[in-house]
């Protein structure tokens, strides 16, 4: 289960917000039943890029994975 503080990988792209899919954010806020949540999605040197809902569908639990990085543009 998902929980406030909790890192998550978005799986969809969200243009309007400049993410896309495979971004991690930081969970901030539960909706509801965990019906969503409200996410911080940050550049590696702190920099808040968005802060916004997401459906519980468009994000997922982080596992044992290997972080990559990729350059936003302006």
């Amino acid at each position: 289960m998902i929980r406030e503080l909790d890192r998550v990988i978005l799986t969809d792209s969200l243009p309007e917000h400049h993410l896309v899919a495979g971004d991690i954010g930081t969970v901030v806020l539960i909706h509801g039943d965990h019906d969503g949540y409200e996410v911080e999605f940050v550049t590696l040197n702190g920099e808040t890029v968005a802060v916004t809902s997401v459906r519980a569908d468009q994000v997922r639990p982080v596992g044992r994975e290997l972080a990559h990085a990729r350059a936003m543009s302006d």
